[in-house]
């Protein structure tokens, strides 16, 4: 089976993820050379996703993952967004009046499918979303990724030899900024700025929110 393209990454819980989230998204999907069309549902999509995880009642301090993959076998982009809140998200038929309570008919509108899974010891779920994209580019052996789009088991390349990350945690520096912690296969602690430029070797995983569950549309 083919491996998929494939990155995750996390957010705080604020309402600045939200664009930050389709920038990290449009950064790796032109990398992939997708088509526009697709290119431009999976930001609204992933909008809507992380906007629901975000109004979903739950600790300050519990960030929201999110997971992309592209299948070549499948044709299919998935996105997934998990969180620790409570409750699950249901499609609503709002009348013309309400202001809100559309998002999940437009997820419906543009995705192959979706549905919902509960996360692992009963907190919070995942919400995922397939889109078809049966064109994107094959593979890329390696890319530059941001620091803050890493995740445990990827590969990076540094002070010019390829490490694997066993964990990685984000945090405030002194100077107010945003710095990723990492901790390697061997040697100290790396620090890096969040939007410090890394290479990285494709890698294996898969649903690093969650696997399928139950299925929508």
């Amino acid at each position: 089976m083919a491996v998929p393209n494939q990155v995750s990454f996390r957010l705080p819980r604020r309402r600045s993820s939200v664009p930050r989230a389709r920038a990290l998204l449009y950064a790796m999907l032109r990398d992939w050379l997708i088509d526009q069309e697709v290119l431009d549902s999976a930001e609204l999509v992933l909008s809507e996703l992380v906007t629901n995880a975000l109004r979903a009642r739950a600790p300050r301090d519990r960030q929201v993952g999110v997971h992309i993959t592209h299948s070549e076998e499948d044709g299919l982009l998935r996105l997934e967004v998990c969180d620790a809140g409570e409750g699950r998200p249901e499609v609503r038929n709002p009348s013309e009046d309400d202001a809100g309570g559309r998002g999940l008919l437009l997820v419906e509108a543009l995705t192959h499918r979706w549905g919902v899974q509960e996360r692992e010891g009963d907190i919070g779920k995942t919400v995922w979303a397939e889109i078809k994209a049966p064109n994107i580019a094959a593979v890329q052996v390696e890319r530059e990724i941001a620091a803050v789009t890493l995740h445990a088991g990827d590969e990076v390349k540094l002070r010019g030899a390829w490490r694997t990350v066993r964990s990685v945690q984000g945090e405030r520096s002194t100077s107010g900024g945003f710095v990723m912690v990492l901790r390697l296969d061997y040697g100290p602690t790396v620090r890096l700025d969040a939007a410090e430029p890394l290479i990285m070797r494709s890698g294996g995983r898969h649903g690093q929110c969650g696997s399928a569950g139950d299925g929508a549309k």
